[in-house]
């Protein structure tokens, strides 16, 4: 039997990097997990790689800002599966590298709604069945800038802020339902989106690769290490951990 046998499961931003790895662990280790994201290609090509592999994987295109729309494909999950036992709220946008005085409101807003009101809504539509069935798991995906600062994203890394006290309030909200809700904070992490980032570098892919693995006393991290903890806090082995904030950063918060 594996870690999440059986499992019904739901990933956000599931087509690819973190998210996509979330999936495949999720589902090698059991579960049956529908990715929600509107990266349409990525995401159904994801799914039926890993049907390819006998894996209980769906997609279904997903704007985790649009209401009705969370709504009703949460419920095609639920009515399809009967219940819904994990829910993982990764989808997000990193939005414009400008310090505060700079950012326009709409830009601050668009980053918002993605990063925290498309969790909440997640979460809102997700913890009903949890609710019923009294047992229920939800991995909020924050980042090390959730903890502490940098200088720069400043509207990226206040969404990380709020996920952070959204995980807590909503752990101490649900425990009495049986409901755990954590948060991990990923480190760099050789994603698409990072190694693009290395790639336009002006001092050249390496040079980017070294200057951000100094900064991670261990190293740069890959999709599955982050995946693997939420995998961890997704099971049951997790029963007695809510309301936690699991730093996946190779010690580069330690320091």
């Amino acid at each position: 039997m594996g870690r999440t046998q059986d499992q019904i499961a739901i990933v956000t931003g599931g087509s690819r990097g973190i998210g996509g790895a979330t999936v495949t662990r999720l589902a090698e280790e059991g579960a049956k997990v529908t990715i929600f994201d509107v990266i349409e290609d990525a995401g159904q090509a994801h799914a039926e790689a890993l049907q390819g592999r006998g894996l209980d994987v769906a997609f279904i295109k997903v704007d985790v800002t649009d209401e009705l729309n969370v709504q009703s494909a949460i419920e095609t999950v639920t009515a399809k599966h009967g219940r819904l036992d994990i829910l993982v709220n990764c989808a997000a946008i990193t939005g414009v590298n400008k310090f505060a005085h700079e950012v326009e409101a709409e830009e601050w807003d668009k980053v918002f709604d993605v990063n925290v009101k498309g969790s909440f809504l997640c979460t809102k539509y997700g913890v009903r069945p949890m609710m019923e069935q009294k047992k229920g798991a939800i991995v909020n995906f924050s980042s090390i800038y959730g903890l502490i600062g940098n200088d720069d994203l400043p509207p990226y890394h206040a969404t990380k802020g709020a996920i952070l006290s959204m995980t807590k309030t909503d752990a101490m909200c649900y425990a009495r339902h049986g409901i755990r809700v954590n948060t991990v904070h990923p480190g760099s992490t050789m994603t698409e989106i990072f190694m693009q980032a290395a790639e336009t570098y002006p001092e050249g892919k390496q040079a980017y690769l070294d200057m951000m693995g100094k900064l991670h006393p261990l190293c740069l991290g890959e999709p599955v290490d982050v995946a693997n903890c939420v995998l961890f806090l997704a099971s049951d082995e997790a029963r007695f951990v809510t309301g936690a904030s699991l730093a996946v950063d190779g010690g580069y918060t330690a320091q």
